[in-house]
């Protein structure tokens, strides 16, 4: 079993197609399916299931996969930590993060990985909390910034929280809580909502303060991300939720203090076996310790 038939399988399962797989990888497309016969005749089991308009894994291709990966990850982490042992930093950084994080500047950190350390490739995934963490567990992601209720703390990884903060109303400017210094949860009760998905760790933190109150609302408008909320709102659509730290970069919209807000935290996290060299230069730049890990 190479390592080379494991990107090959990994390129058809990613791009559904022998073709495609074949153009990513820069290889003639029977080599490509020769290799990967030859890998299912090794193992015993077909990987894929080929007819002539789609081609999907097997049961066997499926259990193979995470591990294939996992393989993969384990040796590009070999020569990065070869390469660290001799003073150069380089490899992989997959840095995932909610759109709302305020408590650190990711965008200033890439860019000091970046002139450091060229030889890194670096990739930003931008996504909810709970997939973050998965993606971080399993090793699709190096580093990652969430946000999460005051009630969760992620598990499974070398965390540390980076900062909390209450939740304020976003309305548009014509509300009338528009010109009001402050509004109580029972009052926001009243609107009509635009919120995120249900299950995802940004609605929470908002449902659990109006369930704790004993509160119920009217949620009309569910989007993906807190960036097209202020779009919803600032028509007089329905009203919003969002940290206060990120509400004054929002525009079209007013924001209105919440007596008895809920609470977010904002963590960073990375893989529980450690930083990758690149992952460890990239959390240094945040002035994040890794050794000082809270759950060690």
């Amino acid at each position: 079993m190479e390592l080379q038939q494991m990107r090959y399988v990994i390129a058809v399962a990613e791009t559904s197609s022998f073709t495609r797989a074949a153009e990513r990888c820069r290889v003639v497309q029977s080599a490509l399916s020769h290799q990967v016969a030859r890998l299912e005749h090794e193992l015993g089991a077909r990987l894929f299931e080929r007819t002539s308009r789609r081609v999907r894994l097997t049961p066997a291709g499926e259990a193979f996969l995470p591990a294939a990966r996992q393989c993969l990850e384990a040796a590009g982490r070999a020569a990065a930590e070869v390469a660290a042992a001799v003073g150069e930093v380089r490899g992989r950084l997959a840095v995932g993060s909610i759109p709302t994080v305020t408590a650190a500047d990711v965008p200033g950190a890439l860019r000091e990985i970046h002139e450091r350390h060229p030889q890194v490739r670096i990739t930003l995934r931008v996504g909810a909390s709970d997939e973050l963490i998965d993606q971080v567990r399993t090793g699709g992601l190096d580093v990652a910034f969430l946000g999460l209720p005051t009630t969760a703390v992620p598990r499974g990884v070398g965390v540390r929280e980076l900062a909390r903060g209450a939740l304020v109303a976003v309305v548009a400017p014509g509300h009338p809580l528009a010109g009001e210094r402050s509004v109580s949860l029972a009052r926001l009760a009243r609107e009509t909502f635009v919120e995120l998905p249900a299950g995802t760790a940004g609605r929470a933190q908002s449902e659990q303060a109006f369930a704790a109150a004993g509160l119920s609302r009217d949620i009309a408008y569910e989007v993906s991300s807190a960036e097209f909320i202020p779009r919803l709102v600032a028509p007089g659509l329905g009203v919003a939720m969002l940290p206060a730290a990120y509400a004054p970069g929002l525009t079209g919209v007013v924001t209105v203090e919440v007596t008895d807000a809920p609470a977010r935290v904002e963590y960073v996290i990375w893989s529980r076996s450690g930083p990758t060299p690149a992952a460890a230069a990239f959390l240094a730049a945040l002035g994040v310790d890794p050794d000082d890990d809270p759950q060690a």
